[in-house]
């Protein structure tokens, strides 16, 4: 059995929809009870635990064979990340009282930087988690393709998108949600001793621009990226409601500037199979649904 943590989202869900295809037993550890209703119908077992209740989860990891560990994000964490450390202390107590057979933790790329950034506190998981005795695989995908739903309306209604990853024609290391999930399924059935990272990107490497030209091709309308001035990142942000910016802007600034990145660059990385204009398509339909 395997219990997926997220199920209710678009990674959580992939995996466990691979794992029944494969003729697994899924336990879908849900917070709410009701919201597991839809895989209890799947034929799911069902837990409810919050990711910050460790005697609720150690109920819902006990005598899995495989957990998939997805943390809920948060984009505008508290200075010194205090959300993460007390995030990585439960389920540092949860996996080592519950004592699954394996783990696979949904990371991030670039959890290996040392300048503090928003994916800092996918670092300070990793780190804390690097105490448990399980085999534990941490996945560290590239930036998720299905970041481009908040473009589809300014494509479609005005044909220019705003960027904040910049150069516009640099290429950034892109991955679709539905490649995520189906490795970590893939991953959770596998054997293995110690710990291991996994990096994963799409097929190919996308640029600001190419993702315009997709929506171009798609929308049937001319479309193009503009540059957000980083001088303007804070005041933004700050406008959109976000106490503590500079995390976030600092991720900004690693992507850009190319400090935020597999530890092997791209040679070193797993590729998916989806193609860019696949994710784009299905945003675009479910936007108009």
């Amino acid at each position: 059995m395997f219990a997926v943590t997220g199920i209710t989202g678009n990674v959580g869900g992939v995996v466990a929809r691979h794992l029944l295809a494969a003729g697994r037993k899924v336990r879908a550890v849900v917070r709410d009870a009701q919201r597991g209703s839809v895989w209890a119908g799947r034929g799911c077992e069902t837990a409810a635990a919050d990711i910050g209740d460790a005697s609720a989860l150690v109920e819902a990891f006990r005598g899995a064979e495989g957990v998939f560990l997805l943390v809920p994000p948060n984009f505008d964490p508290a200075p010194g990340f205090p959300e993460a450390q007390m995030t990585a202390k439960t389920l540092r107590t949860a996996l080592e009282e519950a004592r699954p057979l394996r783990v696979v933790y949904l990371s991030t790329i670039g959890a290996q930087a040392k300048q503090p950034n928003l994916l800092t506190q996918h670092s300070i998981i990793e780190q804390v988690l690097g105490g448990v005795p399980a085999p534990i695989t941490f996945l560290r995908p590239g930036w998720f393709m299905e970041n481009s739903a908040w473009d589809v309306a300014p494509a479609r209604e005005k044909g220019v998108i705003p960027s904040f990853l910049q150069p516009l024609d640099k290429r950034f290391p892109l991955v679709a949600t539905e490649d995520i999930g189906k490795v970590a399924a893939e991953l959770l059935q596998e054997s293995w001793s110690g710990h291991r990272i996994v990096e994963l990107e799409g097929p190919r490497r996308i640029a600001p621009n190419d993702i315009a030209q997709e929506f171009s091709h798609l929308l049937g309308r001319s479309v193009h990226m503009e540059a957000v001035p980083r001088e303007t990142w804070e005041a933004l942000f700050r406008s959109q409601g976000m106490k503590n910016p500079e995390p976030r802007i600092r991720m900004l600034d690693g992507f850009n500037e190319g400090w935020i990145e597999f530890e092997d660059g791209e040679p070193g990385s797993r590729k998916g199979t989806i193609e860019i204009g696949t994710v784009l398509q299905g945003l675009i339909e479910r936007a108009s649904s």
